[in-house]
């Protein structure tokens, strides 16, 4: 076992316009869940009824995500300001008395 052990770090993970991309892709969900709605009938007809369902159940789970991905990204941001912040006054020379 020890044979597959890694020997270098993992990389840091890729960071791209998250909420673009989720919200996007409910877009998407949503897109499809109304274009198959107008024939329910028949995909009741051959019991894949399903699939709109599966497109609805989407756009719900990619709300969700949405909100996710605003706070996660929003609290990236507030953390690098306070990193930020902390580097600043740490640089800062005291104050001659």
């Amino acid at each position: 076992m020890a044979k597959w052990t890694p020997k270098h770090e993992a990389p840091e993970p890729l960071e791209g316009p998250v909420v673009a991309t989720i919200t996007g892709g409910t877009i998407i969900w949503f897109v499809l869940f109304l274009v198959q709605l107008p024939f329910y009938g028949w995909f009741d007809d051959h019991d894949r009824t399903w699939w709109v369902w599966t497109c609805l159940a989407g756009g719900g789970l990619g709300l969700i995500g949405i909100w996710y991905v605003r706070k996660r990204d929003a609290a990236i941001k507030r953390a690098a300001a306070a990193e930020a912040e902390s580097a600043e006054e740490s640089t800062r020379a005291p104050a001659a008395e």
